[in-house]
């Protein structure tokens, strides 16, 4: 279906969403149709929250945000990062992806320890093995309402293959309840490839056809990472006149687009 369908199925006021992808196949195009339909009060998940985060956080769709890095890759920092946040290791959000995808109330790793998160973080405790009496930390299972993310292509039957990256989208996809998956194209047979993922159809809840839904981010074999934008955008986000300016011409008000695809290429 059209990614503004796909939205509005998917994603409600005051869910948990996670938007995946690593490096490459940053689901930009879908994180601005969330922007577009106005969802408020979202607690938005991600491993590395970048300029994508920025501009939901900015155009107030966010009530809280679970991570464990933040930043403008390359840059520096994000200037519309100012909401309530609950920070983890990158470890911790792994394990908890993991845990969410197995099913189970948490996972163990013995991250965590000399540092302050363990008291300052929900979803973070101490215990003790009972096997061996060794402390380790405990950390929450993730599961969203929705997962988002960007991938190379789908089929007919709605399978989806990605590759390159692939960072924690498979486990993410998984714990959630709900995903949206925006893709390069749409094939009639996915073929093999060294490394890539299939997320089987019975796990997709809804496909949408974008070409460069990931840019300013890139998608192997398709697209290529617009670092010029990434440069531009920490002069736009750290004044809010100018970046009001930037989301109503770009995102709002589907314009000529500076990061992401702003149309819909199918209405199905």
């Amino acid at each position: 279906m059209s990614l503004a369908k796909a939205i509005a199925a998917a994603v409600n006021d005051g869910d948990t969403v996670a938007m995946e992808g690593f490096t490459h196949l940053i689901p930009h195009a879908a994180g601005h149709e969330v922007i577009r339909q106005r969802r408020q009060d979202l607690t938005l998940v991600r491993m590395t929250p970048d300029i994508i985060y920025d501009q939901l956080i900015g155009a107030g769709c966010a009530s809280k945000l679970v991570f464990s890095w933040a930043g403008n890759p390359g840059v520096g920092s994000l200037h519309r990062f100012r909401d309530e946040i609950e920070e983890h290791s990158h470890a911790g959000m792994a394990n908890r992806y993991v845990a969410g995808a197995s099913g189970l109330p948490f996972a163990i790793l013995r991250g965590y320890r000399g540092t302050s998160l363990p008291a300052e973080t929900t979803g973070v405790a101490e215990i003790v093995c009972p096997f061996t009496g060794e402390r380790l930390t405990a950390v929450s299972a993730l599961r969203p309402d929705v997962a988002v993310i960007h991938a190379q292509r789908a089929d007919r039957q709605g399978n989806v293959q990605y590759w390159g990256i692939t960072g924690v989208q498979k486990e993410c996809v998984l714990a959630a309840a709900r995903s949206v998956i925006t893709v390069e194209e749409i094939v009639d047979v996915l073929d093999p490839l060294p490394g890539a993922v299939v997320l089987p159809s019975w796990l997709v809840s809804y496909v949408a056809v974008v070409p460069d839904g990931a840019h300013p981010s890139y998608a192997l074999g398709y697209s290529a990472r617009d670092n010029d934008f990434y440069l531009a955008w920490d002069a736009i986000s750290r004044d809010r006149v100018r970046f009001g300016s930037w989301l109503d011409e770009h995102v709002r008000g589907r314009g000529a687009v500076l990061a992401g695809t702003a149309e819909d290429p199918v209405d199905a």
